[in-house]
């Protein structure tokens, strides 16, 4: 069954960066995609904590059955954007997240038009699950830890 995992987020990932290979896109998604993780965790937060709990679970079982390094790597960045959602005040947590997931997709959108290519999720909408990965594949590649 490894195997099978590891040559699916292998395919997953080559196929998502086909339409990253602009190093100017890259940029925008290196700094986008956390941005829009964070923000919509912020969103369920601000409707509900445990809803943000709920959706970090589903999103981490599904990682897992991709990757156990990546699903690790996911695990950390989520408690870390839940802590910090979990000691933020609460009056504008909806406002702000709204604020930042829009600009976010704004500046994707950007990358993408600069990229040439439309994006990957709009033709399997796995991809917006990838994104994360893709991000976290370059971190791991330049530490050496095999995904």
């Amino acid at each position: 069954m490894e195997g099978v995992a590891q040559r699916q987020i292998h395919t997953l990932l080559a196929k998502y960066s086909e339409s990253h290979l602009n190093h100017t896109n890259e940029i925008i998604h290196f700094v986008c995609i956390p941005l829009i993780v964070f923000s919509f965790l912020g969103m369920l937060w601000a409707a509900h904590p445990l809803a943000a709990l709920v959706v970090t679970v589903v999103s981490l079982v599904y990682y897992v059955r991709l990757s156990v390094p990546f699903a690790f790597g996911m695990l950390l960045m989520s408690g870390v954007m839940l802590w910090i959602l979990s000691i933020l005040p609460q009056a504008w947590m909806l406002e702000i997240s709204l604020g930042i997931f829009v600009v976010a997709w704004i500046g994707q959108f950007i990358g993408h038009k600069i990229e040439g290519k439309k994006p990957s999720f709009f033709e399997d909408l796995r991809f917006l699950l990838i994104g994360p990965l893709f991000v976290l594949s370059f971190l791991y590649r330049r530490f050496h830890i095999a995904y």
